[in-house]
């Protein structure tokens, strides 16, 4: 059997990010999978800490080389993918993987890792509220928020898949379940 994996994903604005650093936070053997990315560093980001940013070039490569356990082109020319030497790293210091990562990387992780993953659905309380959080953001210009909010919408029609889902209407209430969730997980036998 595979070391565990918890997989957490969301449409943007739903809070994901938020509820693993909670969990990271809160269960000192959970370690997260940083990610590569192409886009390039939004404010306060570091490389190797929130995404090791790579040009298209050397992702490109990566995939050729089939370093990646999943990625995709989230947004145009906007690349994202696990390398699997990021998850074989924390594996050996006996460590559960922690995934932050978009909708359909995360169902291509669920299907790599199986029964090993558990995998958090987290979705905000209405569609009409995930709008005004991510309108709210205010880290991307218009066209981009739009383009956000489309593919967020498109999103929340995949919560069937993942094997439990959160609602992040209340926030305490939220990070609550999600620890609850993750602490039968790791316990399991």
């Amino acid at each position: 059997m595979l070391p565990k994996v918890i997989i957490v994903t969301a449409p943007s604005g739903a809070g994901k990010t938020t509820i693993v650093k909670h969990l990271l936070s809160h269960f000192p053997q959970l370690a997260f999978s940083v990610s590569a990315t192409t886009r390039a560093p939004r404010s306060g980001e570091i490389d190797g800490i929130d995404y090791y940013f790579i040009s298209v070039e050397e992702f490109n490569q990566r995939v050729l080389n089939k370093e990646f356990v999943e990625y995709e082109e989230v947004y145009k020319q906007s690349f994202y993918g696990t390398l699997m030497e990021e998850v074989k790293r924390l594996w050996k210091e006996d460590l559960v993987v922690v995934f932050d990562v978009d909708v359909k990387g995360a169902m291509t992780l669920k299907k790599n890792f199986g029964e090993s993953a558990l995998s958090l659905f987290i979705k905000p309380p209405s569609k009409d509220i995930l709008d005004q959080r991510l309108r709210n953001r205010a880290t991307d210009e218009l066209s981009k928020i739009k383009e956000r909010i489309k593919k967020a919408h498109y999103e929340l029609e995949f919560e069937e898949y993942f094997d439990r889902t959160i609602i992040n209407d209340d926030l305490q209430d939220a990070l609550k379940d999600a620890t609850q969730i993750v602490q039968k997980f790791i316990y399991k036998k």
